[in-house]
Parts: C-alpha cells; structure tokens; sequence
C-alpha cells in the first residue's frame, strides 16, 4: 500500500488493521511524526514500545527480525519504533520480510528517504506494508491544523492568530503543538471550558520558535549577499544555535523551495508565482524576498543536489555529535560559496 498526507488519514485505520510494517518517509520530518503516532494509536493492541536505532540496524540487519519475532519482556504484545535516515534499515527489512513468521508491527520513520528509496520498493506493493510519503505543508495547510489542534485544546482562535502560530512555528506541527499547549494551560482552557485567545495572549506566553534564530541564517547561506553570510556564521557560534535544529530548518526550507518551483515550472515569473502564493497563504507574506532570491539560485538539479547534501549532512551531523557544529559550519559555508558563484559557472557546480 502507498499513501500521501493527502489520503493518510482514510487509509490509516486500514493499514493498521492488516498491515504489519509502516514505512513513513519524506522531508517532513513532523508530518512523518504525527502520522507514525497516529498510526500507532490505531494498533488494535500495540503493547510495549521498543525503539531502534536506523544506524545500529545497519550494522546489525539480524537485529529487526529478532525483535519483531519476540515477545515483550512482561509476555505482552510489542510494537518495534525505528527512526532512520534514508535507507538505513534497508538490509533489516529485506530480512524481516524473507521470515515466515509474522512479525509485531513495525514502524520506520525515515527522513531523507521517498517513496522511490530502495526500502520504499521493497513495501510498496506488498499487502502486509504501507509507504507513506510527506512533503512539508504550506502555511494555509498548518494553519488549518492550528485551529484544529486549538478547538481540541478548548481554544477559541481566529485564523490571523493560528497563521502566526503557523508562521512562527516554521510550519512545523510538533512546535506549533507545543505552542497550543502553553497557551491551554495560560488560559486554563479545556474542552469543557473553552477560552479565546487574543494577540496579547500570544505575545504573553512568548511564542517564539527557535526557527527564528535561524531564518536570517537559512536566507543568508542559501541566497544572501556576500556581506550578510560571515555575521549570521558568527551569530550561529555565538548564540550556540543547536546544529540538528539548525539544519532541520536548512532541509524544511530546501523542501518548500522544491514545491515550488515544481508549481512554478520553468521559465515562470517568480515574483508574480510568489505574490499569488502569498495572496493564497500558501507562503508567509514576509518570506517573499528571500524566496525570490533563493527560487534564483536553486532549481532543477542544483536543487536535487541541495537536497541530497543536506540529507548527507544530517547522516553526518548524527554520527558525529561531538562535532556537529564545526561539521555544519563547514558544510553551510560550502553551500553559500555555491550559492554565491556566478550564474555562468552554476550550471556544473555542484552543491
């Protein structure tokens, strides 16, 4: 079975009812979250939790069909959580699919692979497997789903404030939960006891996504002018900005530009595509700019490249948490002196 975000949530209680493996892949790594905990809570008897690793399963291939064939330590049921980059658990699930033995279910959540990855291939058209593939949303999507998780919260909350929660979340579900949240419990709101939220509200809880310490960063690196890149570099080793977070942000940004451009097409006027965006609050009115300037530089397989080097860069970052910031500093400051040659020399540049 294969699924979008767009049909997810009809197929989702099916495949929990006879499916066994879940495959969630895409760049958006909070659409991939929600939809494996959704689908998990739709497990008739999910039991005990058991997490791994992607990168120890690449080194163990054995180790998934092992577990997924045991028993929980209490003698109860299991389900298997692995979080993964790319293609990481390929080799494990081409073991776990060889067993006769049926296994508990298995949820993968690999960020950096799609629906075309070798794992993805190996699911897609089995009956017992479903491959789910999400792109990150635009800004009217999360709004949206704002006020869907603030009328569950007992949130009274008009469209202007959810799109700035949307905004300042960096279209990100899981930090624009958590601002959802806060604000409940400021207002000592239920759904027995609904509140509404006003502006000051807002402005009282300090809705501030660390995303916004990283906008300016992502806009200068990816398509600044020379003189805006060393200061952010400097601000980044300043404020201490988490690396992971940090090039979360880089890979979310190199997402929407994707959509984009594959909405634009080529040869279309960019700054006329991107006010109509705007207009249709698909885009955050104030990214426009930047936008514009990025839509430039990045496109086609430039683009592609980007991607793919933000998703090594991540492989990279995990394994080397020790020097993950001077790792990420090194591979941003060769992706702004990509983004800054001339146009006659990007054409065989790569990212």
């Amino acid at each position: 079975m294969k699924a979008t975000q767009k049909d997810f949530a009809g197929l989702a209680p099916r495949a929990a009812r006879d499916a066994r493996i879940f495959f969630f892949c895409g760049p958006d790594d909070a659409g991939i979250q929600d939809a494996a905990t959704k689908l998990a809570a739709l497990l008739a008897d999910p039991g005990e939790r058991i997490e791994l690793a992607g990168a120890d399963l690449r080194k163990d291939p054995v180790r998934l069909g092992d577990e997924a064939r045991s028993n929980s330590l209490f003698g109860g049921t299991r389900h298997i959580w692995v979080r993964a980059q790319g293609d990481e658990a390929h080799d494990a699930v081409a073991n776990l699919i060889d067993s006769d033995v049926e296994p508990c279910p298995v949820l993968i959540l690999a960020t950096g692979a799609t629906d075309k990855s070798r794992t993805a291939k190996l699911l897609a058209t089995r009956p017992d497997s479903l491959v789910a593939m999400f792109w990150p949303p635009d800004l009217s999507a999360v709004t949206a789903a704002v006020r869907t998780m603030a009328g569950q919260a007992g949130l009274r909350m008009g469209s202007e404030i959810a799109e700035r929660i949307a905004a300042a979340s960096a279209l990100d579900t899981r930090i624009a939960r958590s601002e959802i949240e806060k604000l409940a419990l400021y207002l000592d709101a239920g759904p027995e006891s609904p509140r509404p939220v006003t502006a000051r509200d807002l402005d009282a809880i300090g809705a501030q996504a660390e995303d916004d310490d990283f906008a300016s960063l992502v806009d200068a690196v990816l398509g600044g002018p020379r003189e805006s890149i060393a200061p952010e570099f400097k601000r980044m080793r300043d404020l201490g900005l988490n690396p992971v977070g940090l090039l979360l942000a880089f890979e979310r940004r190199a997402a929407q530009l994707a959509a984009l451009a594959a909405r634009l097409g080529p040869g279309g006027d960019i700054d006329g595509f991107l006010k109509a965006e705007a207009g249709a609050r698909r885009i955050f009115w104030r990214d426009q700019a930047a936008l514009s300037a990025q839509l430039r530089k990045w496109r086609g397989r430039r683009l592609e490249r980007l991607a793919e080097r933000l998703v090594e860069l991540h492989q990279i970052l995990l394994a080397n948490s020790q020097d993950a910031e001077l790792l990420l500093a090194q591979g941003l400051a060769e992706i702004a002196r990509i983004q800054q040659q001339p146009a006659k020399r990007r054409t065989s540049a790569t990212a």
